[in-house]
Formats: structure tokens, C-alpha cells, sequence
């Protein structure tokens, strides 16, 4: 069994992005989104200002600082190789998600990275959390991944740029808010 990363979400997250699975390269390093030719790092330099060439702690603190978690839906799982289509669906635990959410009272939406992140969080953990004005929209972004070759830097930016209208407002996130 594959275990996933930790969480790495501020109680003033306001934006959850959600992967699947890490993969292979962010398992081995014990970062997100570590894989050279995935575009995460270098689209939040877009969307947040964050060097996408800082040190990683440094750019997870930028993030958090924007209001922006980190985490996936599948917190177990056998799987060979990166791809999610390579998960073995039996295996599949997912995070306790439900229980994290209900501590974030600030949170604004959910970010799906891919479509397996937005089909997890469907089927594993809507379900479970309570409908209302006050749940955080689900925004089903397409991957980040270099898997997703269909997508230029260009068109993720523009659909990504969704997530933008829930971001804590720039002063306020360089004002030095910080959590983990």
C-alpha cells in the first residue's frame, strides 16, 4: 500500500486543493507536486505570485499564506507507477477529509486537481458533508499533471483562474497570516 503525504492546510484555509494520489516522484521526495514537468508549482507563480523555484517549504508557506491547502482525496492505495488510471480501485482509503473540512470555517471552496481528484471526492467524501449556502464550492479543475499534455500552461491558468475570486485578498495575505 501506497500511503499519501500529509495535509498541509492552515485552520484559515480558504481554498482546499485536492489531488488524487501523489505520485511516484512527490511520494519519493515527500513533497506536492514534485514531479519536474508538473505545472502546480509554476501555475501558482501565475495565479499567487510564488516562485515557482523557491525552496519548497517556502512555497507552501506562500501558499498558505494566500489561504491555499494542500492535500488528496486518496490518503491509501496500490498503485503501479504514477498514472491514476494505474490505481487499484479495491485499495483505494481515502483521507478523513469530512472531519478536516468541519474545522475550517473559512473555507470558500475545494479545488480538484484532475478529474480522478474530482470522481474521488464525489464518490468518498461529498457524500458525507452537509449541503447548504455555507458548503465550499467544488471547482473541478483539469490535472496539473504532465500526463495531461492536452492542456498548455495557457488554458490551465485560465481554468485554474477560477479559484482566484476566493483567495484572501493580496494585502491581507502579504500582512504575513501565517498556520500549517
Amino acid at each position: 500500500m501506497l500511503q499519501g503525504l500529509p495535509a498541509r492546510i492552515a485552520d484559515d484555509c480558504r481554498v482546499l486543493v485536492l489531488g488524487s494520489m501523489p505520485g511516484v516522484a512527490s511520494l519519493q521526495q515527500a513533497r506536492y507536486y514534485a514531479h519536474p514537468r508538473n505545472r502546480f508549482w509554476p501555475l501558482m507563480g501565475g495565479l499567487l505570485g510564488i516562485d515557482p523555484q523557491a525552496a519548497y517549504e517556502q512555497r507552501v508557506s506562500a501558499l498558505l499564506c494566500a489561504g491555499v491547502g494542500l492535500w488528496d482525496v486518496i490518503g491509501q492505495c496500490r498503485r503501479a507507477g504514477s498514472l491514476d488510471a494505474a490505481i487499484v480501485r479495491g485499495s483505494i482509503v481515502a483521507n478523513p477529509l469530512s472531519a478536516r473540512i468541519a474545522t475550517l470555517p473559512a473555507l470558500r471552496a475545494i479545488a480538484c486537481n484532475g478529474a480522478e481528484a474530482y470522481r474521488a471526492w464525489m464518490r468518498w467524501i461529498a457524500p458525507a458533508l452537509p449541503a447548504g449556502p455555507q458548503a465550499p464550492v467544488v471547482l473541478a479543475l483539469p490535472s496539473t499533471s504532465p500526463a495531461n499534455a492536452a492542456f498548455s500552461q495557457a488554458r490551465l491558468a485560465a481554468d485554474w483562474g477560477a479559484m482566484s475570486g476566493f483567495l484572501r485578498p493580496a494585502a491581507e495575505s502579504r500582512a504575513g497570516r501565517n498556520g500549517g
